[in-house]
């Protein structure tokens, strides 16, 4: 299952999707008969580089709130394609946090692999696809960047364009697409899993 959560700064988007991997992880425990014991990885590819004090700090809340869901930290900034998360037949699950700091990075960074758009849609959706292929669920968070109608420089519609196209291209693949307003969950989209 592919869950993508999305929603304005601030909004609770981030724990929310921390709660929902957890839930999906207690889930898939519960239907295969396995006790509170068996081991059920569950990473957190973290994508956002520590440049500044306040990214520094944003992700120290964020380990504060993970603490003690079990999650395994894998850092990955950029080529999600190089990710190897699943041992032998071993169910595994994934929080992927966040989109818009895995665009920026392909986008920009030294390390990134695409520098123009089209290219960098696609190098990130086969980067989700390899990732999905190891895992039994996994949760996608991203951001409403450029929604609060304030006029940006060219380089940043640049960005905001592409990650629209991303976001648009994660939608179509979720199963669930969840708007988080204010803390509270919204359904966008809800399939049926089979």
């Amino acid at each position: 299952m592919l869950v993508v959560v999305t929603g304005g700064s601030g909004s609770g988007k981030s724990e929310y999707a921390e709660s929902r991997i957890v839930a999906l992880r207690e889930q898939y425990r519960e239907e295969n008969c396995m006790d509170l014991e068996s081991d059920i990885p569950t990473y957190y590819i973290a994508t956002m580089h520590a440049f500044d004090e306040e990214t520094i700090k944003r992700i120290e809340r964020h380990r504060a709130m993970r603490a003690n869901k079990r999650f395994r930290t894998k850092e990955q900034y950029t080529s999600l394609q190089k990710l190897e998360l699943k041992k032998e037949n071993n169910p595994c699950m994934v929080l992927l946090e966040c989109i818009s700091n895995l665009v920026a990075n392909e986008l920009y960074q030294a390390d990134g692999c695409i520098k123009n758009g089209k290219d960098c849609v696609s190098y990130i959706q086969m980067g989700i696809l390899h990732c999905l292929s190891q895992t039994e669920h996994m949760v996608i968070v991203t951001n409403e960047v450029t929604s609060d109608g304030l006029a940006y420089d060219a380089e940043t519609l640049h960005y905001s364009k592409i990650l629209g196209e991303v976001n648009q291209m994660l939608a179509k693949m979720a199963d669930e697409v969840i708007e988080v307003i204010y803390g509270i969950p919204v359904w966008i989209k809800k399939e049926k899993v089979r």
